[in-house]
């Protein structure tokens, strides 16, 4: 892929977020934070027979964790909880290749879907299962005002 192409894809999630909104009567709901400045993500599935039917997210955060939230989602639906494990996993190794501010919207991200699978987990031996929350490690870039 070349830088172009890249560039269009995330200018296209970024006009036309994909997947974002709360879901109605979700399986599962994981939270990632960000606990030096309250950012946050909430990721709600569906499961269907060891598959993700169904996923959403919501955040209260920056455009690029909007752009990460929308291409994720795309990426692991309809994946089996197999798969979406493994990307999950790949990604975050790749974030370690990243500076920490840069990384630390999509690692916020991937702590809620892995949190979202851990109340799905949860949630089969305690239907009131409470929905966890994931802290990411990385750090966001503060804000001007604070960077002294």
């Amino acid at each position: 892929m070349n830088k172009n192409e890249l560039y269009d894809i995330t200018m296209d999630h970024m006009m036309n977020p994909r997947n974002y909104g709360k879901l109605e009567h979700a399986d599962a709901q994981g939270i990632g934070k960000n606990p030096d400045n309250g950012e946050m993500v909430i990721v709600y599935m569906k499961i269907d027979s060891d598959r993700i039917g169904d996923i959403r997210f919501q955040a209260k955060a920056c455009m690029t964790t909007i752009i990460a939230g929308s291409i994720f989602t795309e990426t692991v639906k309809n994946a089996t909880i197999d798969e979406a494990k493994e990307l999950t996993h790949i990604m975050l190794d790749k974030l370690d290749q990243m500076p920490p501010e840069e990384a630390a919207c999509s690692e916020m991200v991937a702590e809620a879907f892995l949190a979202a699978l851990e109340h799905f987990n949860a949630k089969k031996s305690d239907p009131d299962a409470l929905v966890p929350t994931h802290m990411i490690s990385r750090a966001c870039a503060l804000p001007e005002e604070e960077r002294h």
